[in-house]
């Protein structure tokens, strides 16, 4: 396994390795990694002679500076996970690298990063779009690795990908769950240990009403969800969308021709979760 920190020195390597005709599969993560995560590098390594993991912690993507300084950094925990997971290249810039200068750009991903997400942190995925764009250029992979547990990113990255002509295939790999239904996260580790223990009542309430589907109407399900956060006053229910997965539009009717994701945001403590739920 080979840490590089600059631009130059992985797209060098990748040169070389390219030559050798090896297809590549890149794994973008924020670092503090964890089990979901080694789903993400265990999908790519089964499915491409070298696998890229970078480890950047982006700032242009928290609307929030307390929150950036919160984020869970685990560095010397992820550098020994991914030696055990055979990763062959591991990409770790310091923000200079990756913003010598101020980022400018602005990605037209209307109307994707203006609902639930985009609404409640201005400008996110803009500065997702300009950290995935530096190092799909940089890497330049054949396949990209992203959780569905942050559907609403994996539905616009692959229209990045679209918007930017890149020959690059997004693999979207299933929510990875703790044993009691905790959607994995870094941020999980910032739960107090109280917190932790009730953590899963988010997970129970999407399974649930995945099992009420056929009696309510997607507005009706939309208003039972809420009810029950409301019941939990340790929880702060920031919002619950019913939507498609392609233009994640409201739904209003079920369809059996339209895939319907449950996505959620809830404040516990501290610390905000999201979570999602495909229903069947």
């Amino acid at each position: 396994m080979e840490i590089l920190e600059t631009k130059k020195e992985i797209t060098d390597r990748l040169h070389t390795v390219r030559l050798d005709g090896s297809d590549i599969g890149l794994v973008p993560t924020m670092g503090a990694l964890h089990n979901g995560h080694a789903s993400l590098i265990s999908r790519a390594r089964e499915e491409n002679q070298t696998v890229v993991v970078s480890v950047f912690v982006n700032p242009t993507q928290f609307n929030d500076p307390q929150d950036l300084l919160k984020y869970p950094r685990t560095p010397e925990r992820d550098i020994q996970l991914l030696g055990e997971l055979q990763v062959d290249f591991v990409f770790i810039p310091g923000e200079k690298e990756m913003y010598p200068e101020p980022d400018e750009r602005f990605f037209d991903l209307y109307p994707l990063d203006a609902v639930m997400e985009g609404k409640y942190r201005k400008n996110h995925f803009n500065g997702v779009a300009q950290i995935v764009t530096k190092l799909f250029d940089t890497i330049a992979p054949d396949r990209a690795y992203f959780g569905q547990k942050d559907f609403q990113q994996l539905v616009i990255v692959k229209r990045l990908v679209q918007l930017m002509g890149y020959n690059i295939s997004i693999v979207a790999c299933p929510i990875i769950r703790e044993p009691d239904g905790l959607a994995m996260s870094s941020r999980n580790i910032r739960l107090s240990p109280e917190e932790r223990q009730i953590a899963p009542f988010i997970s129970q309430t999407l399974f649930k009403a995945n099992k009420l589907k056929s009696n309510y109407s997607p507005s009706e399900l939309k208003q039972w969800v809420i009810g029950q956060f409301r019941k939990r006053k340790a929880f702060k229910l920031e919002y619950f969308e019913i939507v498609d997965d392609t233009e994640l539009k409201q739904v209003k009717e079920w369809s059996e021709h339209v895939i319907t994701v449950g996505c959620i945001a809830v404040h516990l403590g501290k610390v905000r979760l999201i979570d999602n739920i495909i229903f069947n």
